[in-house]
């Protein structure tokens, strides 16, 4: 079936339906005139086995105020969209009452509806949210990688995960499937023996993985394809916001750029399902659209990428015999770059959490960071999100439309210490999301399926303890700078994260001058990000200090610029 679209109005549903007519193709549009009506299509949509992606409102109902009508259908279909396209007539007087509606998440969109032919700033907002829906709820319609696996373990969760961070449209197929026996002819017709999981690329390629790292070499490459021979004039390590904006503004400006990102673009705001604060975008964008929105925009200007290599160590340049430079060089398992300046951008990573049974079950219902993927299969069960952050917030509010309850831990005793305004207001109006404050998990077991069944919780305030039944763990629990990588001559904070201008200790000062604002101690080597110390850890910050670089690397690299 195809998914619908439900128009609602009390007396212009011809109206809504004709404006709507291009998506017929793809979508059901059905019409209703009240809140009651429209809850009644959604469940007979439901009930027949189909999807509702979006509601399509006035902002005036007859039998129901709009929010109450979206309270309705949101406990009807929680995953859909919510939209008001209001008149013309009504479109000011309206907009002061219901627009804090939006900052609560009580919906998504306050649009003014279309009063002719080619409204495209309308119809984009729509295909914005109906592109947001597709990617997270459906499966998709054209798959752009193919998996096969008897069973959704920790590794084929794992692939489906990146390739969802990296916009790669993905399904997994079992192996007694029409799709699946297909692709496993391309193995047999080799002689080769299946071993699981397989993956199909768009290539019609076929090859057993055993690692994620496996699946992003087959797309992306190696390292060791860049020319050896040539020297880079800066390479970028980690491809969160950071990195990212230092790669388009270094390309745009004719730096001969190259990223190497260990995991998926975009770092732990690419696993955002909605980041609604980032300037510019008054919908919200999910850090996968914008981290892939960056890449593009990147590669459009030159820079090369190499995903799925962490940098293994670091050498820097120096004064060969001759007293001229050579070049740094970061190190992979899959090659070496050589680049005149290098920026470290690589971030953070979420902290373990030391409690008894939850490593053996990462992959198995627990999961470090939203993962995005796993969203889908949580459907109807109690899930845990522990953390007190804005990505902890965005993850149970993803979580929450799938979800049957949501408990967000915290050890402080309130959310508002540490997460934005505009997230507390919309967890507390969402009825799927409680929190328990000074709260901390402590153990966690299987169920019968082997998968996370359990886990225990402790009251930090009087040391009581409760178990509670849980089939998915999401740990959010702060940040620890991802920078084993890095030799000694680039200075860090007790924590870890690195160094940079003012920052530096005055011991290593050169001539007696700190570094630049984002350099290092090592020369031609720079700071950008979640990882360096005294960061904002935000996603707008971390753009800005990797665009602030660049003209950092120019200077260093053309001193007489």
């Amino acid at each position: 079936m195809k998914p619908a679209i439900i128009l609602v109005s009390e007396t212009r549903c011809d109206e809504l339906l004709d404006e709507f007519g291009r998506y017929a193709r793809d979508y059901e549009l059905p019409t209703a005139t009240s809140a009651h009506e429209a809850k009644q299509a959604a469940k007979g949509v439901v009930a027949d086995g189909g999807q509702v992606a979006m509601f399509v409102t006035e902002s005036r109902l007859p039998d129901a105020e709009v929010l109450e009508a979206f309270h309705w259908w949101r406990a009807t279909v929680p995953t859909a969209r919510r939209v008001i396209a209001a008149h013309v007539s009504t479109f000011r007087e309206d907009a002061v009452q219901l627009r804090g509606g939006l900052a609560k998440g009580k919906y998504d969109a306050y649009l003014l509806a279309p009063r002719g032919a080619r409204d495209e700033e309308f119809h984009t907002a729509i295909c914005e949210l109906l592109s947001d829906w597709g990617s997270t709820v459906a499966e998709p319609e054209v798959v752009t990688v193919a998996i096969v696996s008897p069973v959704e373990d920790a590794l084929t969760l794992g692939i489906r995960d990146y390739l969802d961070r990296m916009g790669m449209p993905n399904r997994v197929y079992a192996p007694d499937s029409d799709e699946g026996r297909a692709i496993l002819g391309h193995v047999e017709g080799d002689g080769g023996e299946p071993d699981y999981p397989l993956v199909m690329d768009l290539g019609k390629r076929v090859a057993t993985v055993h690692s994620v790292r496996d699946v992003a070499t087959r797309i992306y490459g190696r390292p060791a394809d860049v020319d050896v021979d040539r020297v880079v004039d800066v390479a970028i390590v980690g491809a969160g916001p950071a990195g990212l904006a230092a790669a388009v503004y270094a390309s745009s400006e004719g730096l001969s750029t190259v990223v190497l990102e260990a995991e998926a673009i975009g770092g732990q705001a690419g696993t955002s399902s909605m980041i609604r604060n980032y300037l510019g975008f008054p919908r919200g964008i999910s850090g996968m659209r914008l981290s892939q929105r960056a890449r593009n925009q990147a590669i459009r200007f030159g820079t090369e990428f190499f995903t799925g290599w962490p940098v293994t160590s670091f050498t820097p340049g120096g004064l060969d015999g001759d007293g001229a430079p050579t070049p740094h060089v970061l190190c992979t398992e899959g090659g070496d770059v050589h680049a005149r300046a290098v920026v470290v951008s690589a971030g953070v990573k979420y902290r373990r959490l030391d409690a008894p049974g939850i490593e053996r079950l990462v992959g198995l219902g627990v999961h470090y960071g939203s993962a995005m993927t796993a969203a889908r299969e949580m459907e109807g069960a109690d899930v845990v999100v522990v953390g007190g952050g804005n990505s902890a917030g965005q993850a149970a509010i993803h979580l929450a439309r799938f979800a049957r309850t949501v408990t967000i831990l915290v050890r402080r005793e309130s959310l508002a210490e540490t997460m934005s305004s505009y997230l507390v207001g919309e967890i507390a109006y969402n009825p799927r999301i409680s929190v328990l404050a000074c709260s901390e998990v402590i153990e966690g077991g299987p169920g019968d399926d082997g998968r996370l069944g359990w886990v225990t919780v402790r009251n930090t305030a009087d040391g009581t303890a409760e178990r509670r039944e849980c089939r998915g763990l999401f740990l959010l629990i702060g940040a620890a700078p991802h920078c084993d990588w890095l030799p000694d001559e680039v200075a860090r904070d007790e924590r870890g994260f690195v160094l940079t201008g003012r920052d530096v200790p005055q011991d290593r000062w050169r001539g007696g001058l700190p570094p630049e604002s984002l350099e290092t101690t090592v020369p031609g080597v720079f700071a950008a990000g979640d990882i360096r110390a005294g960061s904002m850890k935000r996603v707008a910050a971390a753009s800005g200090e990797g665009a602030s670089v660049v003209p950092l690397v120019h200077a260093w690299l053309d001193p007489t610029r």
